[in-house]
């Protein structure tokens, strides 16, 4: 993360993902998706966003989906 690096919010960190705003406020409650809250808005950090995903944050355990993979 640099010094100038500017904060984004949801709408932006979904079309940076190529995800719904849905998804991404599930992310954060349910995943760890990390998030700032400024009063009742939550920024972020792209790179921070970037790192979680490359961690594996955004990957749904096959238990929690059961039938993924399925025909």
């Amino acid at each position: 993360m640099t010094a100038e690096e500017r904060w984004v919010g949801v709408e932006d960190v979904a079309t940076h993902l190529g995800v719904n705003k849905d998804s991404v406020y599930r992310w954060i409650e349910k995943m760890g998706l990390p998030a700032h809250r400024v009063g009742r808005l939550f920024r972020f950090k792209l790179s921070e966003v970037d790192e979680w995903v490359k961690s594996g944050g955004a990957a749904e355990p096959d238990s929690q989906n059961p039938s993924r993979g399925k025909k």
